[in-house]
């Protein structure tokens, strides 16, 4: 097992699973702890890795006063076993076989299966046009940095800031709005396949504003999370 800072909140653990059936960009697995007392919970959590990929990436942040998240990111070792379901979930995927251009938007920790697909697209050697839209709070909360400066052919990367902005950005902070789509996104006349994933509200802002400006419901589909105690 490794582990990788992503941010001050986030981290990817590369775990060794045994006998791993294999998954598909955009999938989860559920994570179970149990304590010496017997005492269990569980969590879902995005997979970040490509499935042509030797480890299972699993990017967790850190949920205040949570159960499992807290102790995926500061204390689990090397040695220290979890349990996994999985793989789960066969809407919210994306496979080199899909040639349409494809428009990612994630807000937080959403970005995790899409950076999967990022992930899935390079692996196979896939030249399908991708659009990132990634909402974070602050520059230093983006996730994956070092990997999505790097220039890829049809590949873009946008990053939205809705807290605080990087000096000189153009854009004032705040929440996702018709312009930032309208910006970015592939016209509804490329047919393009939409991902958004993120919190409640933020998926349902989102996939609203897609649909205002006239891509067909049917082509956005949506992975949203909420409060489950970390």
């Amino acid at each position: 097992m490794e582990r990788r800072a992503e941010n001050e909140t986030a981290t990817t653990l590369v775990l060794d699973i045994p006998d791993w059936p294999g998954h598909r960009a955009g999938q989860h697995v559920d994570v179970r702890l149990t304590a010496e007392d017997g005492y269990s919970t569980q969590r879902s959590y995005s997979l970040a890795s490509a499935p042509s990929a030797r480890h299972v990436e699993l990017t967790v942040q850190r949920v205040t006063d949570g159960e499992v998240s807290p102790y995926l990111v500061e204390t689990f070792a090397p040695g220290d076993r979890v349990e996994l379901r999985g793989p789960v979930g066969g809407w919210f995927v994306w496979t080199p076989v899909q040639t349409e251009p494809v428009l990612l938007v994630g807000g937080g920790s959403g970005i995790v299966p899409l950076m999967a697909m990022i992930r899935a697209r390079r692996a196979a050697g896939a030249s399908t046009p991708f659009r990132l839209l990634h909402s974070v709070r602050t520059p230093a909360d983006r996730y994956y940095l070092p990997e999505l400066q790097r220039e890829e052919p049809r590949l873009e990367v946008e990053h939205l800031y809705t807290r605080t902005a990087p000096h000189g950005s153009a854009r004032r902070p705040g929440r996702i709005g018709e312009q930032d789509l309208r910006t970015v996104a592939w016209p509804p006349q490329a047919s393009p396949s939409c991902y958004v994933c993120g919190p409640t509200g933020f998926v349902e802002a989102a996939a609203d504003l897609l649909v205002d400006l006239g891509h067909p419901p049917e082509r956005i589909r949506t992975e949203r999370f909420g409060p489950t105690g970390g």
